[in-house]
């Protein structure tokens, strides 16, 4: 292993150790931590407006009314430099356009004659939207939050942001945004999944935070639904192509996921040493002054040294990082794992942060292996509407009944068979025996063919 004046380490990646512990971080398991954010979201829970002012006016400075009105908003908005509120607007626009292509279809199938499938498609009725407010105003967020929410037709989206900043309050106009508090934490959390008499009741909390957010989250899952847990950001780089690479670039990359948070992951991985070298010294020379990022890099930060490019993005993998970013598409030919993927060396990560439309609210500490980020999707309810004929019940009524029988859910099977029997006014004994003569002729029907399945798309 090799160290940086700024702090990245240079690490094989034979050095099995050093690569385990950037794969999986040390879990900081704080009983007492942990046991404050129950306090807090208990209290809101139980004394609602009370516990969220005492809470609000102790972590958050609240000293102006919790909800930011219209008339503050839009004066909040005017103040804002006309080139961000430009900005605002047109990423706004962008995320707009891929939110509506995420919103899945409605459909109406005839599975069999007489049995009909319809998937429906509606919007949750209320969301939450979680805005940070620590070291920077992050308008970003909001419009990556709520405006999926608005494009996928949810009609009440209510906004929190412990210090709502004038570009904030015009991301939310810009966003549609029903109401905005000015609350933040854990206590916000509470508010939202239970509800006070001035926070609405939310079907759904969507959003980054700091530990307060994430831990307040996992306590109130089991009573309001949430995007997922977000930790610390992390940013997976790998490159090493016949040109060389950018050092200059790729260390920006890494700099600019680092300035994010000391607990932020950011990783590089080469297959050239001499890459590796190249880069260490640029992230010490961009990075020099910044002490947020040289804490970030020295203990989370490392540049890993592979043997060759498989090798590389098996790595990268196994990581399932917040963001991939790889220097070619040939690196992609593969089943990959990752919340969001930049390919090129002009797509930069930080691009997708603001304007591309992509969201950037993404899974982290490797949730990437089972879900994507955040998107339209995630704000309706899909669900199916059956209908089914006669004909249709009789069709299918081997199946059910055998299946019933064999789980030994005889009410299941009779369920069927009752409705059989009184539809043809026949015996519930002809009743049964119209189900083994149709479980006969399916077992004699020939076997339908399946077509292999496929991991990924070339």
């Amino acid at each position: 292993m090799r160290q940086t004046g700024l702090g990245i380490r240079i690490v094989d990646v034979s050095d099995a150790r050093a690569v385990n512990r950037l794969l999986t971080p040390a879990a900081r398991e704080d009983r007492a931590f942990t046991r404050q954010v129950q306090r807090i979201v208990h209290g809101v829970k139980a004394e609602g407006d009370r516990a969220l002012l005492r809470f609000a006016r102790r972590f958050d400075g609240l000293a102006a009314p919790m909800e930011v009105s219209a008339d503050e908003m839009r004066d909040g908005a005017a103040r804002v430099d006309p080139a961000v509120t430009r900005a605002i607007r047109r990423a706004a626009a962008n995320i707009a356009r891929v939110a509506f292509r995420q919103i899945p279809k409605h459909w109406d199938l005839e599975v069999t004659p007489g049995v009909v499938i319809e998937q429906r498609v509606e919007p949750i009725a209320r969301v939450g939207c979680y805005v940070p407010g620590g070291r920077f105003p992050l308008p970003s967020s909001l419009l990556m939050t709520a405006v999926p929410a608005r494009v996928a037709g949810v009609r009440e989206v209510i906004a929190v942001c412990p210090r709502p900043e004038p570009a904030v309050m015009a991301a939310a106009l810009e966003a549609g945004v029903t109401k905005l508090f000015r609350i933040g934490g854990a206590h916000a959390v509470a508010a939202l999944a239970y509800g006070t008499k001035t926070i609405p009741r939310v079907d759904k909390i969507v959003g980054p935070g700091n530990r307060f957010v994430a831990a307040a989250k996992a306590i109130v899952a089991g009573r309001c639904a949430i995007d997922f847990y977000a930790g610390p950001t992390e940013i997976v780089i790998v490159a090493g192509g016949a040109g060389g690479g950018r050092p200059e670039w790729i260390a920006a990359d890494l700099i600019a996921q680092a300035e994010h948070d000391p607990d932020a992951r950011s990783v590089f991985i080469t297959w050239r040493r001499s890459l590796a070298v190249r880069v260490a010294k640029a992230v010490a020379r961009r990075g020099a002054g910044r002490a947020i990022v040289a804490r970030s890099l020295r203990a989370h930060g490392a540049i890993i040294v592979t043997k060759t490019p498989d090798e590389a993005m098996a790595l990268a993998n196994r990581f399932a990082p917040e963001h991939l970013v790889v220097d070619r598409e040939a690196l992609i030919k593969r089943p990959v794992t990752a919340g969001a993927v930049f390919v090129g060396a002009y797509t930069a990560q930080a691009a997708g942060d603001y304007a591309t439309g992509s969201n950037h609210v993404l899974p982290t500490a490797g949730a990437a292996r089972f879900r994507g980020g955040l998107s339209a999707a995630d704000f309706v309810r899909v669900m199916s509407v059956q209908r089914m004929t006669r004909a249709g019940l009789a069709g299918l009524a081997p199946t059910i009944v055998a299946l019933a029988r064999a789980e030994g859910l005889e009410a299941h099977a009779e369920s069927i068979e009752v409705r059989l029997w009184r539809s043809s006014h026949q015996s519930p004994a002809s009743a049964r025996a119209l189900v083994t003569r149709a479980t006969a002729r399916l077992a004699r029907a020939p076997k339908a063919r399946r077509r292999p399945a496929t991991s990924h798309r070339p």
